[in-house]
């Protein structure tokens, strides 16, 4: 009788050697393929951006710092407001030359001008002008030009003028509404000869009345930027560089020659109304 043989656990069958090694090769191929699933997940976690850290007292204080610095260093490089003003009236300014003949003696007087519309009137102060045989005007480009008075208006010393001629280009100013006081004003003109002139000062007193040797002005800008004789008919600027009225007097207790301290101008709403703009 040949001997019993052993028998195999019910259930499981015993594999050929070669089905024992290829299912030893699977189990090593899962295992590995689980260590790499596992290492790219890994270095994905530690590569990923990770979120912003929470800001701290000391972050906070670095921003509102590094903010003040940008501040201040654009307030440094930003130009100062009458650089501003004078820059955007350049284009309008106008000097104005007015002679008065007489039996063997003639008067020039000199005044300031500023170009009031598209049609190149010019907007002066009436003493200026006033009685003039001959009106020369300069522009701001060089371009020369005779005039004639085309509007008066003696009760706020306007005068406007009509040129004979006109620049290539005609920069009419840009017009605005009163300052209150306090406001910085800048009056530009021609004082003493010395043409294109500027002086700052500041609103001291709105709606002021002052005699003058043709009658009483009234509803004038006093400020206390220095104006001379050649600045009369010129334009009084806010800080963006807008006319808000016309220099016609200076305060002139000692009649002396030179400015003592408090100026005078015709808010433009009234000045405007002599050359078809709203009156005040």
């Amino acid at each position: 009788m040949r001997p019993a043989e052993a028998a195999s656990p019910v259930g499981e069958p015993e594999l050929a050697p070669g089905d024992r090694s290829r299912r030893r090769r699977r189990r090593v191929l899962l295992y590995v393929a689980v260590a790499v699933v596992a290492v790219l997940g890994l270095g994905a976690w530690l590569l990923w951006p990770a979120g912003p850290p929470p800001l701290t007292p000391a972050d906070v204080d670095k921003a509102v710092q590094r903010g003040l610095q940008q501040a201040q260093e654009q307030q440094r490089n930003a130009p100062p407001d009458a650089t501003v003003a004078d820059h955007t009236i350049t284009p309008s300014l106008v000097i104005v030359t007015a002679q008065r003949t007489d039996p063997g003696n003639i008067d020039t007087r000199l005044g300031s001008g500023v170009v009031i519309n598209a049609a190149g009137a010019v907007l002066t102060a009436l003493h200026v002008v006033e009685g003039a045989s001959r009106i020369q005007l300069a522009f701001a480009d060089g371009t020369t030009a005779g005039a004639t008075v085309l509007v008066t208006k003696p009760e706020s010393d306007i005068a406007v003028l009509a040129p004979d001629q006109l620049p290539d280009l005609v920069v009419p100013a840009v017009m605005a509404g009163p300052p209150p006081v306090g406001d910085a004003v800048y009056a530009v003109g021609n004082p003493l000869g010395l043409t294109h002139s500027l002086t700052a000062g500041v609103v001291s007193a709105t709606d002021r009345s002052i005699p003058t040797g043709r009658g009483q002005l009234s509803g004038l800008i006093q400020f206390d930027a220095a104006v001379n004789p050649g600045n009369s008919g010129g334009p009084l600027l806010n800080r963006a560089g807008q006319v808000v009225g016309i220099v016609t007097a200076l305060a002139n207790p000692a009649n002396q020659d030179f400015f003592v301290g408090i100026g005078f101008a015709v808010p433009i709403a009234t000045a405007g109304g002599a050359a078809g703009g709203p009156q005040q």
